[in-house]
């Protein structure tokens, strides 16, 4: 598949000099190279430090954040947790993209549900070979293990075997520390 939806996104996205990543479904699949089901919409992640950054590079766009699942006009203020999602439309073409705010520490990318849960803030993303920078998939799966959706089963099966021992490792320690009852522990073996 070409990953238009993506391409589209990188380009748009080619001078912004802050990491930002493609985030959820999208991310699984970049990370194995193929399209493996619909995807309805897309997100990018970025870190919450540089969400100001990129509401002045998409200046053209307008914003809504979401609080307790009701969107609200985004001004310019700096947004503290809990909210961490912003949905940016474009009201030139049409384009819409959903942002996900993720925390740091120092050197670390902080889990926002659980703060006992890092990862070293240089592994949080990877690159296609076309450039395209994703969350990696153990992230994304994590955040997928909260109200776990059929779309979300899905991808986990789809991806479980293309996982590496160390990312199936620290999936499955940080499941076991904050979902320790989740179906998916059983084949992170």
């Amino acid at each position: 598949m070409s990953f238009e939806k993506c391409q589209r996104i990188n380009s748009l996205m080619s001078s912004f000099d802050k990491a930002w990543f493609i985030a959820g479904g999208w991310a699984i699949d970049l990370y194995i190279g193929k399209e493996t089901r619909e995807h309805k919409d897309i997100e990018i992640a970025v870190f919450r430090k540089d969400h100001l950054y990129l509401k002045d590079y998409l200046r053209e766009w307008e914003f809504n954040k979401v609080i307790k699942g009701h969107f609200h006009t985004w001004g310019s203020e700096f947004l503290e947790l809990p909210v961490h999602e912003i949905h940016a439309s474009n009201m030139l073409n049409g384009d819409k993209i959903e942002i996900l705010l993720n925390e740091t520490k120092d050197n670390d990318w902080i889990f926002r549900r659980d703060s006992r849960i890092s990862y070293p803030l240089n592994s949080v993303w990877s690159f296609t070979k076309k450039g395209i920078p994703y969350l990696n998939p153990e992230i994304v799966l994590l955040y997928k293990a909260k109200n776990t959706r059929e779309k979300d089963h899905q991808d986990f099966m789809t991806i479980k075997d293309y996982l590496d021992n160390e990312k199936k490792k620290w999936l499955r320690y940080v499941l076991e520390l904050h979902e320790p009852e989740h179906k998916w522990l059983q084949f992170l073996f």
